[in-house]
């Protein structure tokens, strides 16, 4: 199944479609207006191959209106953490309405694994839903219902600790982003004040965040545990369809990573080092720019950064620009750091409009502009899937969509002079990214590996989490760094990583993502258009493929192999020598 929908009307149409199955005056109020559609799909009779397909479809535009109210609520919820009623909106849904689906969703996957049509059914079209589908009654339990609606209360305690943390500097009560802008300040002094002031607020609700941690891990291994699993690994492995790779496929991804990429940030952070004139390095001396100029600011303002994104994306295909203006004439961005914002950045898809959201925390730095083209990536693999037929079709797994926004941040880079006009500035940039691309590699080990020991070890005591991370920390990462003095830190610094607590495994997916991203890059460098052809060929496919088919549609190959790795760590590091 291929989206024939021509690109101009993906990027222009602000128009919902036309509903088929619901009212389309509709709207999710609470769970007895809801109920009726459901059971009229689960007692509907199935004559023919032609209404399974019908009955798939009106299931589809069922969930794609509840996923899109559920997202509208998380969505009001982080750009206000401090509103309580948002809060309340957004666990009303997660344990009024979402427990009540549960058991309707698993009657509706028997039904549709019992229809004597299935077989009827294009195999080509349908094949990963329905292995999707099998897994999803393989791993469904009753029981773990209203610990799933435990989990997800419990995991918004996360945003709003992390978004109420503000520091003051000069005077001035700011953010932590705000503050992080600080370590990019020639100023050595300037920058271990904010380093320490950061760590200091952090470290106030160290025990609050490892009691929430704690909390979690019990009853997330109690989740799988009712689903027949010795652990919440492989349940996750399970639950997130990872059936491309095993744990121990990503175990020897982390060697690979021990062995080709952490010896050359060794070398990178001795350069930097010896360019800073500094006896040893610090973690306060990592975000400045090596030739001690001051940070650089690629913009002032939200809508400035936007209008410049814009501007790159039409560089590269109109249709690109044409994404991001079509959800600023909708109002769905909010770019801008405030006090009370949910930390970090995402891309929320709308199911039903098929207009996604974008939410970050810009304060004018350059991870800014690359966030913004990140989440550009993915905002664009949302309008290439937003009229595939099936809303399970436009949810591929993270290694699919991850290579959607790493791919941009690197393919657009023949255009940051959008924002870097200085061509020293354009050059700095560009070298800090890849350095940046390169970290990637060893810190979403050390966060996956360390995600594999906890819920190996779920019985595991603080003391020994906090020993299992520093041991870890130190295998991966900052080995040419001191850290005299700071020890009573890094036991603590998986805490600022908010995957691990409201998306756990999701994360070993960047480091695949980000050596697809590579690839796709590489191509770019000796043909754009084709290489540029193939990324929304790819994406376009949303999950109607295989992982691997998708990354060969793009050009490249699922594969991360000590090998592969090597071979395309070391084009990242050729193009920064060119620079």
């Amino acid at each position: 199944m291929t989206n024939s929908a021509p690109a101009a009307d993906l990027a222009t149409d602000t128009q919902r479609p036309p509903r088929h199955f619901l009212p389309e005056s509709f709207t999710v109020t609470n769970w007895a207006a809801i109920e009726p559609y459901f059971q009229e799909l689960r007692d509907r009779a199935i004559p023919s191959a032609a209404e399974l397909e019908r009955w798939l479809l009106n299931r589809s535009e069922l969930e794609s209106v509840l996923s899109e109210d559920l997202a509208w609520r998380y969505i009001r919820m982080t750009c206000d953490t401090q509103d309580q009623s948002r809060s309340e909106a957004f666990q009303y849904f997660v344990s009024e309405i979402e427990p009540n689906v549960a058991p309707y969703d698993h009657a509706l996957n028997e039904k549709m694994m019992a229809s004597e049509f299935l077989l009827g059914l294009d195999p080509a079209r349908y094949r990963i839903f329905i292995r999707s589908v099998k897994q999803a009654l393989d791993i469904y339990r009753p029981e773990n219902i209203p610990l799933k609606t435990n989990i997800s209360t419990q995991q918004q305690q996360y945003a709003a600790l992390a978004g109420a943390m503000t520091v003051t500097l000069d005077g001035e009560e700011i953010t932590l982003p705000r503050a992080a802008d600080r370590l990019k300040n020639p100023d050595r002094a300037v920058r271990e004040q904010a380093w320490q002031a950061i760590q200091a607020r952090r470290l106030q609700d160290a025990k609050p965040l490892d009691e929430l941690f704690t909390s979690l891990i019990g009853l997330r291994h109690q989740v799988a545990v009712n689903a027949g699993f010795a652990n919440f690994r492989d349940y996750m492995f399970a639950a997130l369809g990872r059936f491309d790779y095993t744990p121990q496929d990503t175990f020897d991804f982390h060697q690979a990573i021990r062995e080709t990429v952490v010896p050359l940030i060794d070398d990178l952070d001795l350069e930097r080092r010896q360019d800073l004139a500094l006896a040893e390095l610090r973690p306060w001396d990592l975000d400045v720019d090596p030739s001690g100029q001051p940070p650089l600011r690629p913009f002032e303002t939200g809508e400035e950064l936007l209008e410049k994104t814009v501007t790159v994306f039409d560089r590269l295909d109109p249709f690109l620009g044409q994404c991001l203006r079509t959800m600023r004439q909708m109002g769905n961005l909010d770019l801008e750091s405030r006090k009370g914002k949910a930390p970090g950045g995402y891309n929320y898809p709308l199911d039903e409009t098929g207009v996604p959201f974008i939410f970050m925390n810009a304060t004018s730095s350059l991870r800014d502009v690359v966030t913004m083209l990140h989440e550009g990536g993915h905002a664009v693999h949302s309008f290439l899937t937003r009229r595939l037929p099936l809303s399970a079709d436009k949810h591929p797994p993270s290694e699919v969509a991850e290579l959607a926004s790493m791919s941009m941040e690197l393919i657009s880079m023949d255009h940051w002079d959008v924002f870097f006009t200085d061509a020293d500035a354009l050059r700095r940039a560009k070298k800090t990214h890849l350095e940046s691309v390169l970290e990637t590699f060893p810190w979403v080990a050390t966060i996956d590996k360390f995600q594999h020991w906890v819920y190996e070890n779920p019985q595991h005591t603080e003391q020994e989490r906090h020993q299992r991370w520093t041991q870890l920390f130190d295998e991966f990462n900052q080995r040419t760094v001191s850290w005299q003095g700071l020890e009573h830190v890094k036991p603590y610094l998986w805490q600022k990583q908010l995957h691990l607590y409201e998306v756990p495994f999701y994360y070993i997916e960047y480091a695949m993502a980000q050596l697809g991203a590579i690839a796709v890059w590489r191509n770019f460098r000796q043909n754009p258009q084709a290489a540029l052809a193939g990324y929304q060929r790819a994406l376009a496919l949303g999950y109607t493929a295989p992982i691997g088919e998708i990354y060969a549609a793009a050009g490249i190959r699922f594969d991360f192999s000590t090998s592969y790795l090597r071979t395309l760590a070391d084009f990242v590091r050729d193009e920064m020598a060119k620079l």
